[in-house]
């Protein structure tokens, strides 16, 4: 699934190429992938003759303020409404000419003047698509924003509130960067590579972390977001950017995807695990006390 640096890569795609654009059509060509409006002609017609003015992220969910008014910085109701995307396991968004070839997964497709057109691509089909309609907040629509925890960049993401928030939680830190109840936008790549560059392994529980590493972790996941976001992401599957460009942080990964090869610091064999049924990734040396759950 696509994490806070691969959707964040694509958001600022699509503010490079969509802006200002104004939406005259489009063609839903499989009805599940939207999940509001279900029904593919109010889809469109709620979305046609409205411009791009700017693209948000809020966790991995994709946001475009509509309209013609200044870009808003919060997600709050506006007078031409938002149009939300979750890319959720496999979906991309690409930015195209009408005349490229058309993939075989494409769900759904905005047309654009200027002979350009986004298409939506989900080969698993769990990506999802809302049209937030007018005056209407995008929260009530997207049900998903509500629940989720401060982004990884803001000033919510505090050492104080992270100390407090994992403090009396008896469950494995490495399942505990996978809630976006508690932290938005973290997913297994990243996670994975914060514990080791803190050295702190994936099985500790919360409530035995020390301040101090908690602080170390919180840098460190920070960090490590930030560098994948300047590599374009990760690709290593289907992720793409908007102009079907894949990410680089794979090849610059510390532990994860790389079980067995020797660790970049001490040479050791990275080990893999399953941790709450998703893959761990660790160095037994780096990040001494793993253990089989």
């Amino acid at each position: 699934m696509p994490e806070l640096p691969e959707v964040e890569t694509v958001r600022r795609g699509l503010n490079a190429h969509t802006c200002q654009q104004r939406i005259v059509g489009g063609a839903v060509l499989l009805n599940r992938s939207l999940a509001s409006p279900t029904e593919a002609d109010q889809f469109i017609e709620g979305l046609r003759g409205q411009s791009i003015r700017t693209w948000h992220r809020r966790g991995k969910y994709l946001i475009a303020q509509l309209g013609e008014d200044e870009p808003y910085d919060r997600l709050t109701p506006t007078a031409a409404g938002w149009l939300g995307v979750h890319l959720r396991m496999t979906g991309q968004l690409l930015w195209c000419h009408p005349d490229d070839p058309l993939a075989k997964h494409t769900r759904v497709r905005l047309f654009f003047e200027g002979d350009r057109e986004l298409r939506f691509v989900d080969i698993r089909t769990f990506g999802r698509i809302w049209w937030v309609p007018p005056d209407t907040a995008p929260e009530t629509i997207i049900t998903g924003l509500l629940s989720l925890g401060p982004e990884p960049f803001s000033e919510a993401f505090s050492r104080d509130y992270l100390i407090s928030t994992l403090r009396n939680r008896r469950k494995p830190i490495k399942t505990a960067l996978l809630d976006q109840t508690i932290i938005a936008g973290t997913g297994n790549i990243y996670a994975d590579e914060s514990l080791f560059l803190s050295g702190i392994p994936p099985t500790r529980l919360c409530s035995q972390l020390t301040p101090e590493e908690i602080d170390r972790l919180r840098e460190q996941l920070i960090n490590v977001l930030g560098q994948a976001i300047e590599a374009g992401g990760t690709t290593l599957r289907d992720f793409r950017d908007v102009e079907g460009i894949n990410g680089n942080y794979g090849g610059m990964a510390w532990v994860y995807n790389r079980k067995g090869e020797p660790c970049r610091q001490c040479r050791t064999p990275i080990e893999r695990i399953k941790l709450g049924g998703r893959s761990s990734h660790f160095c037994p040396t780096c990040q001494p006390g793993s253990k089989t759950p």
